[in-house]
């Protein structure tokens, strides 16, 4: 005899557990202080940039430097060398902004964004929200042909997106999320056990 245990919800459907290395890491309150360490470091670099920015006239002023930064992701090099932008409908977006001048407002969103991201981060408040936005920032920077720190920014996003029931919880999450019903909310689940009997080979004694 041996028993198979499974968790299924209200309405009867299997739920397919994560393994103990993935509950303890983006599960338990024990890997906060993991995950805080995380979010002070990538909310310190988002800070720093962002600040950065919005004490620049370039950023906040009239978005020049916004605006070379697009043009020179546009610029069609002559071969062999490959140009900054790899996919073309993402110069074609680059180039719509140009076009259209956006440059003065979206300079000013990039700004309040980082901060916004890197405030987040650092007191712990809706860490997975604020982690997908700065992972969208730095999925940008990359397209745009920017790799510098960003593809180990965006790692540790995902990271954070992922432990966001937990990550925050050395931080303001441990309040808010409960206040929103998630995830401490939830109803607990039964687990069931549902005994299978072995096959019994021909002529032995059960």
């Amino acid at each position: 005899m041996f028993r198979v245990t499974h968790i299924t919800d209200e309405k009867g459907n299997v739920l397919i557990q994560d393994p103990p290395i993935a509950q303890f890491l983006f599960q338990s309150s024990r890997a906060a202080w993991i995950w805080l360490v995380v979010r002070l470091y990538l909310g310190s670099q988002w800070l720093e940039a962002g600040w950065h920015k919005f004490t620049d006239p370039k950023w906040m002023g009239d978005g020049s430097a916004l605006l070379a930064y697009w043009k020179s992701a546009v610029q069609m090099p002559e071969p062999p060398a490959r140009a900054p932008v790899t996919y073309d409908w993402y110069r074609g977006f680059l180039q719509l902004l140009i076009d259209s001048q956006s440059q003065v407002w979206f300079a000013k969103l990039i700004v309040f964004g980082e901060l916004l991201v890197g405030l987040g981060l650092i007191v712990g408040g809706l860490v997975g929200i604020a982690a997908f936005f700065g992972a969208l920032m730095n999925l940008n920077f990359m397209l745009a042909g920017s790799a510098s720190t960003n593809p180990v920014l965006f790692l540790l996003a995902v990271l954070l997106m992922l432990a966001w029931k937990n990550a925050g919880y050395i931080g303001l999450d441990r309040y808010l999320l409960p206040l929103l019903g998630t995830p401490w909310g939830q109803k607990r689940l039964a687990a069931p056990t549902a005994p299978v009997a072995a096959p019994r080979a021909a002529g032995t004694r059960g």
